[in-house]
């Protein structure tokens, strides 16, 4: 049950690991990145006033989406080329012919990869869903100015009735919302009866205050113009700032806290509480990698099946990728309950990969 037998071999492995995983983190984030601004680079020059500038805050905002997904990927990778490495050069024999089980090998790269999952969670916290949500405000206004208040919200749809409401700016929380460039289109059965256009609208607690109005009658074909007008005693603001709720978007901590206002409201919720669950096990894949990676690390060099078995190895962990995705999905349509949805694909290849170790190896 030793685990760390030699200091100095465990430091030597976790150096070599942790080396590996960011240089291949490093590669697929600037490949990916150079790609991706290919691609977004004419839609964001498009607006009017955009230049170099607005290409970097792009970047600084599409980064970290990049490292967060492909981090997992690069510590399998990782792992597979520093194994591969070690039994190319025999190191893996010496260290069986010198007592260490397969276990005692592996160990030093879970202890690494139990760091980077720390770093992987904190990372998500601090910076990813920060700029996931930036991004996609950024997106909804086609790469034109954002305002700088909190809570923003872009084109937002809420019902109500008859009446079909569109919001192009939500700001704000509780009672405090405030909404921008506002249309109302009342109907019946599938014809349009009025458009209602409204500069900016309040909450006042009895309904919303709409300014700088334009009425227009479709039957009639005439347009009346208000300076201010008093609408929608049935609307709450939560129908506004929970209507769009992104579990990708929100930090944890702020995840949990939209969740249950969702349910004090009576909304479904089992969608981001599917997504609350990833947020801790998406993470804590990088774990596994070691694991479903270390059929690499066995075997003779000289055999000529160290090719195959990093190929084993690859697929193992992208399967994990697979049935993880698969099984969030799942989660979001309700098909899996939440818990299930984030964490059978983690315990499902954890087995898999102890029962390919022990019985190969141990």
């Amino acid at each position: 049950m030793d685990f760390f037998p030699s200091r100095t071999l465990a430091i030597y492995m976790a150096k070599m690991f942790v080396i590996r995983t960011l240089a291949v983190l490093a590669l697929l984030v600037l490949v990916l990145q150079a790609l991706d601004l290919l691609g977004e680079s004419g839609k964001i020059l498009a607006h009017p006033g955009n230049g170099e500038a607005e290409l970097w805050t792009y970047v600084s905002l599409r980064a970290p989406q990049l490292i967060a997904r492909f981090l997992p990927f690069s510590v399998l990778l990782g792992t597979i080329i520093t194994l591969a490495t070690l039994n190319q050069n025999s190191e893996v024999i010496s260290m069986k012919a010198g007592g260490l089980s397969a276990h005692q090998i592996l160990a030093p790269l879970i202890v690494a990869s139990m760091g980077v999952a720390v770093l992987s969670f904190v990372f998500n916290v601090t910076l990813v869903a920060p700029a996931t949500a930036r991004l996609s405000q950024w997106e909804k206004v086609e790469f034109g100015p954002i305002p700088a208040e909190s809570n923003v919200r872009t084109n937002v749809w809420v019902k109500d009735g008859n009446n079909l409401i569109n919001a192009r700016l939500v700001t704000g929380r509780a009672d405090n919302v405030r909404l921008q460039d506002v249309r109302i289109f009342n109907r019946s059965a599938n014809e349009l009866n009025s458009l209602l256009q409204g500069e900016e609208a309040r909450f006042t607690g009895k309904g919303w205050l709409l300014t700088g109005v334009t009425q227009f009658d479709v039957a009639t074909g005439t347009e009346e113009k208000r300076p201010e007008l008093l609408i929608g005693d049935s609307i709450r603001p939560d129908q506004f700032t929970l209507s769009n709720v992104s579990a990708d978007s929100l930090s944890i901590f702020a995840l949990h806290g939209a969740i249950e206002e969702l349910q004090r409201a009576g909304r479904p919720t089992m969608s981001l509480e599917a997504g609350w669950w990833h947020k801790i096990s998406g993470p804590m894949s990088s774990i596994l990698m070691p694991l479903l990676g270390a059929v690499a690390a066995f075997g003779l060099a000289r055999s000529g099946q160290l090719f195959i078995r990093a190929v084993i190895g690859m697929a193992l962990g992208f399967a994990y990728f697979v049935a993880d995705n698969f099984a969030l999905a799942m989660g979001n349509i309700g098909a899996y309950p939440a818990l299930l949805a984030a964490w059978a694909p983690f315990l499902l290849f954890f087995l898999i990969g102890e029962t390919v170790l022990i019985r190969t190896e141990e």
